[in-house]
């Protein structure tokens, strides 16, 4: 979540460098974004197509009091999770069992946004329809994507992205006109560390630059090599490579050239590369978006290419500049341009490497899964949480291949299934579903994979309040596990049973199904966030039996362990029951800081569930505390949010209980008619704005409440 009670203006962040030219360009890009709702940026490969869409956006930041919003593309490889990508970006957090694109719909009907989708070339058919229907649904949407192609799509105005002017060779004065050469000598003073080149160069230089097309990518790597070599000795090396790949085919269609050009451009740095080099590049291919060192030695190291030879090897990829280095603090990612990563994915096939090499990338991200849900119950799940987030496109690349590679999809099962943290924690449901509906159906065997996978699915599905789908899953996997002896895959599935006839208000069965699952955990020595959740759930149920000390007992003893061992997302439920229960024994302040130090936790980890039943808790406590509108508002903020979770209060009585009270309560002392108006704003308010108002902080559109409020 943004930071609470601030607006949220998108997630542009500053150029690393100047643009250099494209003054015409961006004039008329932001012309067309201002007069269309759907522009696309078209090109070949290398032009610059993102960097001057992103100039463009940044100049219309003004222009869009939601924000505007960047969703790369080029890591993700399946067209499925578009929808999921967009609503991870805008973090938008919908708990529910509905498409994405509904979600995301209702999310941007009412706001004005600019959406930059980038690189959509792969994924065309699946931009095309995701800017339909988010455009017809939100009138103030608009969309500016990059692609090599137009997507296609009835409105859409398209800008084609030139390669940068050339000046006139005959004229070494035009030179300073020409926006190839400034890029061209600009970069070639980076990599040198130097002054600009000389005007005696300038002739070569431009003559340079013509040979190239103008391409800023084919620039910026031919300035690059000029750490190593001279002027004339690029030219003439270049000059070579030319007369051999490009001109030997004059019939090439119009644009072939500059296609030719690039890749000529990039095969002979290549060749420069050293063989370690040529390796590194073709195996870092397989990444996804950006990496870090560690995960780089991991994937592209083996007895070829020593672990301790990757750093210095890719330290030579940043120096020729194969691969960018970004800095963020103390966190250094590295990442291949899009036009960089397809050749050395070419390469990688071409050494018959790419199934070896994606599959130590799989083998890097599940490894990296498995550790975070060991060390999920403990001091460190908020870094885990932002971590995870980092390396999402990389994760769900592995996923990928587990579920398109014949023989890896149990693997898959086993990585989608240990990340049952992160889909229930983090509020990540409906993807954590889309993958484990995928290899469940891929992959019927019984094996202890499929029994956890079953399990983690049916826990996903009650939190999407979807409780039929749930029980099926759940049941399945209780009959596999005891079928092949999986005692652990038993005891979680009778746990989640027990959730389910919990919020269905069964509660002697769920007592039955938490005592068993607990007896369970205790016998085979499990201590984690289940162990803990199961009690704080076993707590509820005897609370609504009418055995509030019992509950209390039950929840000060997890709260006791969550801060023993640092855990936060469990404790956060546990503080929802005491909460209740200090207001129930009169303790009002008492109460109102326990509910609120639980949604201090649940927003962390975009739990939207106990965040919302921390909200409902806190509006109770301002109606029969005197500040009634305020409850109001808060009831309405609850009711948007319930929306993204699935079934108000889950259908439940119980759950139900602080809700009718406090609007009871905050009913009679304003009236219905106000209360109704103060609803109202509630339901306007965003997720963050809703929490920043319980949490006592100023939602800027929603005031304090005065005297006037106060009957």
């Amino acid at each position: 979540m943004a930071e609470s009670g601030v607006r949220r203006r998108g997630n542009l962040i500053p150029p690393a460098d100047v643009l250099v030219g494209r003054r015409a360009e961006l004039t008329e890009l932001r012309r067309l974004s201002g007069l269309h709702r759907m522009v696309t940026v078209t090109g070949v490969g290398g032009v610059g197509k993102t960097r001057v869409a992103l100039e463009a956006a940044r100049g219309l930041e003004d222009g869009f009091p939601d924000g505007v919003w960047l969703v790369p593309l080029s890591g993700l490889r399946d067209g499925s999770l578009l929808g999921h990508a967009i609503a991870r970006t805008l973090r938008v957090v919908d708990q529910t069992a509905r498409p994405q694109l509904d979600v995301l719909a209702d999310h941007l009907s009412g706001r004005r946004l600019l959406l930059v989708l980038d690189t959509c070339e792969h994924l065309r058919s699946a931009c095309a329809g995701t800017a339909e229907v988010l455009l017809a649904a939100a009138p103030g949407l608009r969309v500016l994507a990059t692609s090599r192609q137009a997507l296609g799509i009835g409105g859409e105005r398209v800008l084609s992205l030139a390669p940068l002017d050339t000046a006139d060779p005959a004229s070494a004065d035009s030179a300073v006109r020409s926006p190839a050469v400034a890029l061209f000598e600009r970069r070639a003073a980076a990599a040198t560390g130097g002054p600009a080149l000389a005007a005696a160069d300038r002739r070569a230089v431009v003559r340079l630059c013509r040979r190239l097309e103008g391409l800023p990518l084919a620039l910026e790597l031919a300035a690059g090599q000029l750490r190593r070599l001279s002027l004339d000795q690029l030219s003439d090396r270049l000059d070579d490579r030319f007369e051999t790949l490009v001109d030997a085919d004059p019939a090439a269609p119009e644009g072939a050239s500059r296609h030719s050009a690039l890749r000529t451009t990039v095969g002979w740095s290549h060749e420069l590369c050293t063989r370690q080099e040529r390796l590194l590049w073709a195996r870092l291919s397989v990444f996804a978006g950006d990496f870090d060192q560690r995960a780089a030695e991991h994937v592209c190291g083996d007895g070829v290419l020593p672990p301790d030879r990757v750093a210095p090897t890719l330290a030579g990829l940043v120096d020729k500049s194969i691969v960018s280095r970004v800095e963020d603090g103390a966190d250094v990612r590295y990442r291949l341009l899009d036009t960089l990563r397809q050749y050395g994915a070419e390469w990688l096939r071409e050494l018959g490497e790419q199934d070896a090499a994606r599959r130590r990338h799989r083998d890097r991200y599940l490894a990296l899964v498995e550790q975070c849900e060991r060390e999920w119950f403990g001091s460190g799940q908020k870094e885990i949480f932002t971590r995870l987030l980092g390396e999402h496109a990389n994760v769900s690349a592995a996923l990928e291949y587990c579920v398109t590679t014949p023989g890896e999809v149990r693997t898959g099962l086993r990585m989608a299934g240990a990340m049952c943290f992160f889909w229930v924690g983090c509020g990540a449901l409906a993807e954590g579903r889309y993958w484990l509906d995928r290899a469940l159906d891929l992959d019927p065997e019984p094996t202890p994979a499929r029994a956890k996978a079953l399990w983690v699915n049916g826990y996903i599905a009650i939190k999407q309040g979807d409780t039929d789908g749930a029980t099926a899953l759940l049941e399945a996997s209780q009959a596999l596990a005891l079928r092949i002896g999986d005692h652990v895959a038993a005891a979680n599935a009778v746990h989640r049973l027990g959730c389910v006839a919990l919020v269905t208000d069964d509660h002697a069965q769920a007592a039955t199904h938490f005592k068993d699952a607990l007896a369970a955990y205790d016998a085979l020595g499990e201590l984690n966030t289940s162990v803990l959740m199961a009690r704080v759930e076993y707590a509820m149920t005897v609370a609504f039996q009418g055995d509030l000390p019992f509950a209390v007992e039950l929840c000060e003893g997890v709260r006791a362990i969550g801060e023993e061992h640092g855990e936060q997302w469990v404790r956060a439920y546990a503080l929802y029951v005491l909460a209740f229960a200090a207001w129930t024994g009169g303790r009002a302040e008492e109460a109102t800081g326990l509910a609120r130090a639980c949604l201090t936790f649940s927003r962390t980890f975009h739990d939207l569930v106990c965040a919302v039943l921390a909200i409902e808790l806190l509006a109770l406590f301002h109606a029969a505390g005197g500040r009634p509108r305020d409850a109001a508002v808060l009831q309405g903020a609850a009711k948007r949010i319930w929306g993204t979770v699935g079934l108000p209060l889950f259908g439940s009585a119980y759950f139900n209980a602080p809700h009718n009270e406090g609007e009871a309560l905050a009913r009679q002392a304003l009236g219905d008619e106000a209360y109704g108006r103060a609803f109202e704003r509630g339901t306007a308010l965003d997720l963050d704005e809703g929490v920043a108002f319980a949490m006592g902080e100023r939602a800027g559109r929603v005031p304090l409440t005065d005297a006037a409020d106060h009957r």
